[in-house]
């Protein structure tokens, strides 16, 4: 037994890598989720989304890419001020296959330096675009950030999707703890008209919404 116990205190303790999929808290609640990036075609916030956030303070977190964020700048700054409204990263320029890259553009792609001087506050969490990355990218990533993704694609970027296919797939699947993505760029092309039926849905259930800073840890 002695021997046993020395055993294991030679084994070093190891570190899993972890991308967040619900929320790790005992409570009824859920995480309302927008990415909003940039690559190629100049983006900006899609309004109707951005005012029926703000117009019935639905507490909710956007993952921004460092362009989006250069060209936007002056919205964030505001929406930041409401204090309901949480900015986190989602890479410098949008790469959607970070696993490919060198360790030192992994870093590039991740620093987070100009959403500081635009919202005032170092972000917490890291969204990878298109939710591709490796172990070797994970832990990398992990030493500055958690990595939050959702628990099941609303699929808002497909046109195919209609608003009423939207909101019964997304109030079929949401459940306690769960993290919910939508796009803030233009590029849920539902999202828009579908978003008030959904919030109504998931508060007629019970649920209630979180910044993910409120919930994860």
């Amino acid at each position: 037994m002695k021997i046993f116990c020395l055993l294991l205190l030679l084994i070093p303790s190891v570190a899993f890598s972890e991308v967040i999929t619900e929320l790790p808290v005992n409570k009824n609640v859920i995480a309302i989720t927008f990415d909003a990036c940039e690559t190629k075609t100049p983006s900006y916030f899609d309004q109707p989304i951005l005012n029926f956030l703000i117009k019935e303070k639905i507490p909710c977190t956007i993952f921004i890419s460092e362009k989006f964020a250069r060209r936007n700048s002056a919205e964030i700054k505001r929406i930041v001020s409401l204090g309901f409204i949480e900015i986190e990263n989602h890479s410098v320029n949008h790469i959607q296959h970070m696993e490919r890259l060198s360790k030192n553009d992994v870093l590039r792609e991740i620093d987070d330096k100009v959403l500081q001087e635009i919202t005032g506050k170092k972000t917490k969490y890291f969204r990878f675009p298109a939710g591709n990355y490796n172990d070797k990218t994970l832990k990398l990533v992990e030493k500055q950030f958690k990595v939050v993704h959702w628990t099941f694609a609303s699929g808002d970027a497909d046109k195919r999707i209609s608003p009423p296919m939207l909101t019964q797939w997304v109030l079929s699947k949401a459940k306690a703890r769960s993290i919910l993505i939508f796009h803030i760029n233009g590029r849920g092309y539902s999202t828009g008209k579908a978003l008030p039926e959904i919030i109504k849905g998931l508060s007629l259930k019970g649920y209630k919404f979180v910044k993910l800073e409120d919930a994860i840890r």
